[in-house]
């Protein structure tokens, strides 16, 4: 199969945990009615499950509750893109987090239950291993699940730690009255880092995987994701060893793509740049919201529908959408007239020019992940929920960006200059002087609606240079944003609803302080 856009990121009858610790098991039953402790004893049984670990990756942009990609999650409470829809009630969880005044009952649970549903099902593979192994497994496919499994539970947790901060954390699923010990952010830290590092030290995953297995987790996908809990931490133990593993990446067979405007587009899947996407396909993709259909299935994905102009009716190229995330004024304005990054992230369409505007509208919407008809052509259930575009999670010009950094922080040596304008001047042609100040504008130019602007802010802020959140993200001209980001603003509050449903266990939830 094409793993470009056919890794179908499949259910199995392991059962679904939709919250942390709150709430009891959904029990999926396998058709064939066999226990868990008979069906998952084969090595191409235990392949199913591990896939299934791959699965909730895809449900972040809809997981039939609410509306959470993760990129979008992360930049609406930057400085680049408004949140829009029709007006401050749609999708009010999103208008609460941009103002930073998010409440317990109103914020993303959704992305909560994908997490742990995640987790949940990284946590059986491993138990599944052990059942396995009297049954045909090999000790290096052992290995190869288990690494897989562990980088992805490493992953979804540091999406939960980032947004939330005090979270429960377990290895081992949950008994009794399903509910674990409630870590401080700290302390989560610590251990998503440690069972990370194990899952490198397994020395199994491929640099880089070909063919039909592109799409899962690699060696270079765990660098990254080890230098992003790191740099974000401010690890400064564990940075040259970040660097390192940049290093490793940069020696490896990565590369930018010449051309900046073909990276969001299909061509650009997969490619040399590509360390890790979030697979989408519209080839015979089922997602749906009308009975019958599942909006979970492996199939596309709704984000170009929602980013997209309201009522477009100005070309027979570009396709519908709500308008949600219009790219601010300010952002546009940002770019170089020679800077190919320019066009190839913002669409300025103009302001109501073939389509009706919403709140916030700029006229001016994100290309990189923009509507077009020919994306989700070939679906067979509902075209909102299944365009092929892959969700970018980690680019090589990431690893470039990162090593330069750490570098110039003295975290060890090499070529900085190099790799900043390796960046630099696959956008404009030119070249720009070495400094943690350029390196962090080149991040900001670079990364636009791809989910890193606010998390830099955030772990920038104790930096010395003026670039911190506390004076970045402050109240606007327009009155969208009346709030300034403060610390105490770093974690988002916990759903109520978990809280709810621990009160009363053997461990209870703490709420953030918001």
């Amino acid at each position: 199969m094409d793993m470009k856009k056919n890794f179908v990121l499949a259910l199995t009858a392991a059962a679904v945990i939709l919250s942390a610790c709150g709430k009891e098991f959904l029990t999926v039953e396998h058709p064939t009615e066999s226990p868990l402790e008979e069906y998952f004893t084969t090595p191409e049984h235990l392949q199913e499950a591990v896939i299934a670990a791959y699965d909730p990756l895809e449900w972040f942009d809809w997981n039939n509750s609410q509306y959470t990609p993760l990129n979008i999650m992360s930049d609406i409470m930057a400085d680049q893109i408004w949140v829009g829809g029709s007006d401050r009630s749609d999708n009010k969880f999103w208008h609460l987090m941009m103002n930073f005044e998010a409440l317990p009952t109103d914020t993303m649970s959704g992305l909560w239950s994908s997490c742990y549903s995640g987790i949940k099902r990284c946590n059986d593979v491993i138990t599944y291993i052990g059942w396995t192994k009297d049954n045909g497994l090999s000790e290096a496919d052992a290995k190869l699940a288990e690494a897989q499994v562990r980088v992805l539970r490493a992953f979804y947790y540091n999406i939960l730690w980032k947004f939330y901060g005090n979270i429960p954390y377990y290895e081992v699923n949950l008994t009794g009255d399903f509910t674990c010990q409630q870590f401080p952010a700290d302390e989560v830290y610590d251990k998503i880092i440690a069972d990370l590092e194990g899952a490198i030290a397994l020395d199994v995953l491929p640099m880089k995987w070909i063919g039909d297995d592109q799409g899962r987790v690699s060696k270079a996908m765990a660098y990254m994701l080890y230098a992003e809990l790191t740099m974000y931490k401010n690890d400064e133990s564990r940075l040259p060893k970040a660097l390192n593993y940049m290093k490793d990446i940069i020696a490896a067979d990565y590369a930018l793509l010449p051309d900046y405007g073909i990276l969001f587009k299909e061509e650009g899947e997969w490619g040399k740049e590509t360390i890790f996407d979030i697979n989408y396909k519209d080839d015979n993709a089922i997602r749906g919201w009308s009975p019958g259909n599942n909006p979970l299935a492996a199939g596309g994905t709704v984000l170009p529908r929602m980013i997209s102009p309201n009522g477009w009716s100005g070309d027979s190229v570009h396709d519908n959408g709500w308008g949600f995330a219009p790219v601010r004024q300010s952002t546009y304005d940002m770019y170089a007239a020679n800077d190919a990054r320019r066009d190839a992230t913002c669409w300025n369409v103009g302001a109501g020019v073939g389509y009706s505007p919403r709140y916030q509208d700029t006229g001016i919407f994100l290309e990189k992940y923009v509507a077009y008809k020919e994306n989700n052509k070939d679906q067979l259930a509902d075209a909102d929920l299944n365009f092929n575009n892959n969700l970018r999670i980690y680019r090589f010009s990431e690893t470039l960006l990162n090593a330069a950094e750490l570098v110039v922080r003295g975290y060890g040596s090499g070529d900085a200059e190099g790799w900043l304008n390796q960046v630099h001047s696959r956008a404009t042609g030119e070249n720009v002087a070495l400094s943690l100040e350029n390196i962090k504008k080149e991040r900001e130019l670079e990364f636009v609606g791809e989910g890193k602007r606010y998390w830099d802010l955030v772990r920038w802020e104790s930096d010395s240079d003026d670039i911190k959140a506390s004076k970045v993200l402050v109240p606007d001209e327009f009155g969208y944003r009346t709030n300034s980001w403060t610390a105490s603003k770093k974690y988002l509050p916990i759903p109520q609803s978990e809280i709810d449903s621990a009160k009363g266990k053997t461990y209870e939830l703490t709420q953030n302080n918001y």
